[in-house]
């Protein structure tokens, strides 16, 4: 079984709560048991993650070796210019001593229309904010927000809408549902 869920804001991409911590866990959302997350989204980011019981999908999914897109929307301070996305997608952006690789970004023009965050993420008069697509093939930690703080523009809201072919879509946050036959190709295309 392959299914998708639209990750909340405050959700540890694992079953059990760590000792003090804050955050709720997947436990929190009826999902089938036996399943477990493919990859992971830090608790202050959101959107699509994928679960299953299947053994082997995991290491298909995030094996560097399969180059599995992902994109990402990252809402920013500032709006950045034609200069900080080509050094975006160049690659080479120094995280941990690693690399970055080659992407694609692009202004996402207009902003999309997503629900508001709960809490909301904080708003500055004098800056202005950006919404734009990062499409990655490898996935560092933190790797987007420190992309883009790399390039003068610290991300205030993280969203994974696409991997593979998939996309999120209308599933609101919270929900989870399996996939078809026909969508579990898309994840792997």
């Amino acid at each position: 079984m392959l299914l998708a869920l639209h990750k909340p804001y405050g959700v540890l991409s694992q079953f059990t709560p760590e000792p003090g911590s804050r955050w709720r866990t997947l436990a929190d959302f009826g999902l089938p048991p036996g399943v477990y997350a493919l990859g992971r989204l830090d608790a202050d980011s959101e959107g699509l993650l994928l679960l299953s019981d299947e053994p082997g999908l995991n290491s298909r999914l995030l094996d560097p070796a399969h180059a599995h897109r992902r994109e990402y929307w990252a809402q920013v301070e500032g709006i950045p210019s034609a200069e900080a996305l080509a050094r975006l997608e160049c690659g080479g952006i120094d995280i941990d001593d690693y690399k970055t690789l080659p992407c694609r970004a692009r202004l996402l023009e207009p902003a999309p229309l997503i629900a508001p965050r709960n809490p909301p993420i904080r708003v500055r008069q004098s800056v202005p904010d950006r919404w734009f697509s990062l499409e990655l093939t490898e996935g560092k930690n933190r790797q987007v927000r420190r992309m883009t703080a790399a390039v003068g523009h610290p991300t205030l809201r993280l969203l994974r809408v696409r991997i593979g072919q998939f996309a999120l879509g209308d599933l609101l946050p919270g929900t989870w549902r399996e996939l078809t036959a026909v969508e579990r190709t898309a994840v792997f295309a």
